[in-house]
C-alpha cells in the first residue's frame, strides 16, 4: 500500500532560511510541495523518508536563494492491483460505494451479489440469502470495508490553455474537475466485505 520512492528535485532555499540547517530547509520544502499530491503514475505523496543525497548549491544572478539539486525518498500511497485493504466507508451513493478517500470507488457490479441500493438511507445493501430468507446487511458510512484493488488511473491534470471550442463556449460553464488518481475497488468475493459480515458473533 505505501512505497518508497526515490525522486531528484531542484530545491530553492531562500535567504532568510540560511541560519537553519540545510537538511531541515530542504525537507520542509520538499513537503511543501509533495505532501498530499498526486504525483503522474507514481501515486498519493504522503512525506519525506529521507535525504539521500545533495548536490553543489547554487546562488543565479538576480535571486539571493539558494537551488540545491536534492536525491531523496519519499513514502508513497500507491497499492498494486489485487492488493487487499482495509479501510472505513466515506459514503455511498448510486455509483457505488466510496472508501477512505473519495477517489476509491467500489462499483455496483463489483459488489456482494444480489445488491440494491437503499435511496431512503443512501447506503448499499447486501441481500444475504440464507435458510430463513434473505438478509438485508447495510454498507454504513464509517464502517471497516476489506476490498481488492481491481483497477487504477492517474489523469494528467496540469493546466493547460483553452481550446478553440471552449473559447467560443460559455465562460459561465465550469469545467468538470477530474481526479487525479482513481482506484477502482472489489468485494464480490468471500471474506470481502464490511468487516462485521466474517467475524463470529
Amino acid at each position: 500500500m505505501f512505497v518508497l520512492v526515490e525522486m531528484v528535485d531542484t530545491v530553492r532555499i531562500p535567504p532568510w532560511q540560511f541560519e537553519r540547517k540545510l537538511n531541515d530547509s530542504i525537507a520542509e520544502e520538499l513537503n511543501k510541495k509533495l505532501a498530499n499530491k498526486v504525483v503522474y503514475s507514481v501515486g498519493l505523496c504522503i512525506c519525506l523518508f529521507d535525504i539521500t543525497k545533495l548536490e553543489d548549491a547554487y546562488v543565479f544572478p538576480g535571486d539571493g536563494a539558494s537551488h540545491t539539486k536534492v536525491h531523496f525518498r519519499y513514502v508513497v500511497f500507491h497499492p498494486f492491483l489485487d492488493e487487499i485493504l482495509i479501510g472505513k466507508i466515506r459514503g455511498c451513493s448510486p455509483e457505488g460505494v466510496h472508501g477512505f478517500f473519495d477517489d476509491i470507488l467500489i462499483p455496483p457490479e463489483s459488489l456482494q451479489q444480489p445488491a440494491k441500493f437503499d435511496e431512503a438511507e443512501q447506503v448499499w445493501v447486501w441481500e444475504y440469502e440464507t435458510e430463513e430468507g434473505a438478509h438485508d446487511l447495510y454498507m454504513d458510512t464509517g464502517e471497516e470495508i476489506r476490498f481488492r484493488v481491481v483497477d487504477e488511473s492517474f489523469v494528467d491534470t496540469s493546466p493547460s490553455g483553452p481550446s478553440s471550442a471552449e473559447a467560443t463556449s460559455s465562460s459561465e460553464e465550469l469545467p468538470k474537475k477530474e481526479a487525479p488518481y482513481t482506484l477502482v475497488g472489489s468485494i464480490s468475493e468471500p471474506g470481502l466485505g464490511l468487516l462485521s459480515w466474517w467475524t463470529s458473533s
